[in-house]
């Protein structure tokens, strides 16, 4: 048996389309798995495509038929079977070999399979893979099936392709074609294991590994025909103890149970470890077909959304325990699939540990990730929400769509079932929203749109293949039938009147049981801006500026967003901070309400973490890798411990979030600072928390009525409690008297560091929310916090890495070191 790559001398050329004279007739090197974009830019054929205006410039690239030609030896060793595996073309595609058509696809989200012993010669044998256009495609579809309602211009419903391939309110229009994963030719006989699903459970007895194994016989074999002799051996071992079965030939299904009574159970970050036991499957002993290798852990999750006296709540809970979640949306992180690697997976998941994050939502729009993702998950302790691949579109149910639905469905369940951290399945992004509110129901006019797959086919396929885990039919949705999808008190809610109308202290008009969407938006570091927009002057509505901006009037809404919040940006520079700091503003206030509604509230998961080109967007990560002003609210607002003041309906509160395992007691020393320094008014007050719990203290009226919004802000001080300080502000800063000078900056080399430059920032008075925007001296440079507030006399460090030693002097620049005030200046 052998599995023989075919990824080496690969060309491509364009079949037909719109194609530039210059490419025409053209065969280039092509990479493999890689899609045209990319080779077209190694081989100097087309500019970046996410530099300047190339997104308009290369629409040709998805008008176009590609065709992928490559050429490799093969000499019979004498196996029964010969297949041809494709583990991922994208999209619309005929495969050839030599001259004969083995196989034609439509799903991006599928893997194929095909025998070609048919096909192929001793000697030199020709593999072409023909891809149809993309965007013709999609567009011929609703010319055959009719029109269905969607988001975007292109109508990506039409297809089983990443929806946001073709362009979203946040990535570039690049719909690719391409070998987009591995393609081999696996060489078998007897019988292989097609595919393991490797269920865990959690017992009196220990960890419980219930392993379903598929296999698949190279000559078709019935088992009533079969002998004992004939017999051969499946085991799966697991941490040293085995289960074995005898199975006749031509059986295909066989269930193995194994015990590991020893076994250590499998938490989220924050509740516990996070230990992976290897799985190996064999068939006959070992040496008759590869074994079947994974990780697996050992844990249980529940979903609860049984009714309440608020509603229904929305309640993930591991090994029995409730989850508060803190947690980002995910979306492809790079517009080209092809070019991520393991390393940058396991980045994006360090941006969200290390931001206090444990879930991460994998968002419909996208792709089921490659196992990389989930396996930094795995160890990381990181919860995955995945949805099925349906998003912001009504779906067509007849056999052209739903054959492949299916198919995918089975596939995507099946190949990500040994994840520890995958906790939930859900159906659909704002698809069941949309029906019932944005008019889709008219236009419609009794045509399917998706409600069969996502209350009938995925929890069928998802209770069959994988009960182990719940399903949600839709994100946002309320678990009733006579629900409105996206009702506050019951399941999921997506929040997006803010941001897209209001300002974001209608934050506080909501109290969500758990809100699996909202997000504001702001430009990416400065770096990566200027990297790719060129106007000339730089301008929030320049031409270059707006390809990079994909959100409805988005530019007009970071704008009015700042309203009475900040004072008008009169330059460029301030514009790129002031619109970055509205957004951890926006999002800080909005975490801050959602966890002090805890119990009621039970999870925050942000929209989103990452960018997959460089953009004007909402998330906190960029497409370069710099964490946003955003990403450091993230940070301190997803502390496990968080402190932070409130209104309620008697006055402010103090309130107090513990999702650890111990409680805490201490003493909040609450008073009112004047900007410059002074206190007054000072009042201890001892509190307690318990664990997994939350508290709520009422502070003194006559401390808060006495305020001077303008020049004070009240400061409770609880040493030993997550942070170690709540801070109320009792105006925008627009409207407080702060001192633009209010910082002085000093930077020195850390001796025992090489490389690293410590800047010491000191508050002449009260400075709110201190940055160091590092990449303005060098774009690789990284630091190490941000969104620092001093009261007056207070210091604190960043840590720097990525600056020269000679330009060490340029991090104390004003436009390095900024803060809220400067912008009054």
């Amino acid at each position: 048996m052998a599995l023989r790559p075919l990824h080496d001398d690969w060309t491509l050329e364009a079949v037909s389309g719109p194609v530039p004279a210059e490419v025409v007739g053209r065969r280039i090197p092509a990479t493999v798995p890689g899609v045209a974009h990319t080779d077209l830019l190694a081989a100097g054929m087309v500019t970046d495509p996410f530099d300047g205006d190339a997104e308009a410039a290369q629409q040709w690239i998805g008008d176009t038929v590609w065709r992928w030609r490559t050429t490799f030896e093969w000499h019979d060793d004498g196996s029964d079977r010969h297949d041809l595996i494709a583990e991922g073309l994208d999209t619309v595609a005929r495969v050839e070999l030599n001259g004969v058509v083995v196989a034609e696809t439509e799903n991006q989200h599928r893997s194929y399979r095909v025998d070609v012993r048919h096909a192929l010669t001793d000697g030199d044998n020709h593999l072409v893979v023909t891809f149809a256009a993309p965007v013709p495609e999609v567009e011929s579809r609703v010319e055959r099936h009719g029109a269905l309602p969607h988001v975007n211009h292109h109508p990506f419903t039409m297809l089983r392709k990443s929806a946001s391939n073709f362009g979203w309110d946040w990535g570039v229009d690049v719909a690719t074609s391409g070998i987009w994963r591995p393609i081999g030719l696996d060489s078998w006989s007897g019988v292989r294991i097609a595919s393991v699903r490797p269920l865990v459970d959690v017992t009196d007895e220990g960890g419980v590994l219930d392993a379903h194994v598929e296999l698949e016989w190279a000559t078709p074999v019935a088992p009533a025909a079969s002998t004992a002799a004939a017999e051969t051996e499946v085991t799966v071992l697991v941490d040293g103890h085995r289960a074995s079965s005898a199975v006749a030939p031509g059986t295909t299904q066989v269930r193995l149970t194994v015990v590991v009574p020893d076994a250590e159970l499998w938490w989220p970050r924050g509740h516990g470890a996070q230990p992976l036991y290897p799985v190996t499957v064999t068939v006959g002993g070992g040496s008759e077909t590869e074994p079947w290798e994974a990780r697996v852990g050992f844990r249980t999750v529940a979903l609860d959304t049984a009714p309440d006296e608020h509603g229904a709540p929305f309640v993930l809970s591991v090994n029995g325990q409730p989850v508060q979640v803190r947690g980002a949306n995910w979306i492809p992180d790079h517009a080209f699939l092809t070019e991520m690697t393991p390393e940058r997976y396991r980045l994006r998941v360090a941006d969200a540990t290390d931001a206090n994050m444990n879930l991460l939502r994998v968002w419909g729009g996208g792709v089921y990730e490659s196992h990389d993702l989930y396996d930094a998950c795995d160890e990381a302790g990181v919860l995955v929400w995945q949805d099925f691949l349906f998003a912001c579109g009504a779906y067509a149910e007849e056999p052209w769509l739903a054959d492949e639905v299916e198919a995918e469905a089975r596939e995507a369940v099946t190949r990500l079932s040994r994840h520890s951290s995958l906790v939930i399945w859900n159906g659909n992004n704002e698809a069941i929203w949309g029906y019932v509110d944005w008019d889709w129901r008219r236009q419609l006019a009794g045509r399917t749109w998706g409600e069969g797959y996502y209350f009938d086919l995925l929890p069928r396929v998802v209770a069959e293949l994988d009960g182990t885990r719940p399903y949600s039919p839709g994100s946002p949705w309320s678990f009733g039938e006579y629900l409105h999808p996206n009702d506050a008190a019951n399941g999921t809610m997506h929040i997006w009147d803010v941001w897209n109308r209001l300002d974001y202290t209608a934050y506080r008009d909501h109290e969500p049981r758990f809100v699996s969407e909202f997000g504001f938006q702001g430009p990416p570091a400065w770096s990566t801006l200027t990297s790719v927009v060129h106007d000339e002057p730089l301008d929030p509505y320049g031409h270059e500026m707006l390809v990079h901006q994909k959100a409805e009037d988005g530019n007009l809404k970071l704008e009015r967003g700042l309203d009475g919040h900040l004072p008008a940006p009169s330059t460029i520079e301030d514009w790129h901070w002031a619109t970055q700091l509205n957004q951890a503003a926006a999002i800080r206030f909005g975490v801050e309400h959602f966890r002090s509604l805890a119990p009621r509230n039970t999870g925050v998961v942000v929209w989103q973490l990452n960018d997959d080109w460089p953009v004007v967007s909402w998330a906190a990560v960029d497409f370069a890798g710099h964490r946003k002003p955003l990403w450091h609210v993230l940070r301190a607002v997803y502390e496990a411990r968080l402190a932070t003041i409130q209104p309620r309906a008697s006055g402010l509160a103090l309130v107090l979030l513990n999702d650890t395992d111990e409680a805490w007691s201490g003493t909040a020393t609450v008073a009112a600072v004047a900007f410059d320094g002074g206190r007054r008014d000072e009042v201890a007050m001892p509190v307690t928390v318990e664990a997994r719990g939350s508290t709520t203290v009422s502070l003194p009226a006559a401390l808060v009525d006495g305020l001077d919004p303008a020049a004070e802000l009240l400061v409770a001080d609880l040493p030993g409690f997550g942070a170690g300080r709540a801070r109320w502000d009792a105006a925008e800063v627009v409207d407080q008297q702060l001192d633009p000078g209010a910082v002085e900056a000093v930077v020195a080399l850390a001796e025992t560091a090489p490389g690293v430059a410590l800047v010491t920032v000191t508050a002449r008075s009260y400075a709110r929310d201190v940055t160091l925007l590092v990449d303005r001296v060098a774009p690789g440079a990284v630091v190490d916090t941000g969104m620092v507030t001093l009261l007056a006399g207070e210091s604190a460090t960043f840590r720097v890495t990525g600056v020269a030693e000679s330009d060490a002097e340029r991090l104390t620049a004003d436009d390095v070191v900024r803060h809220a005030g400067d912008l009054q200046g």
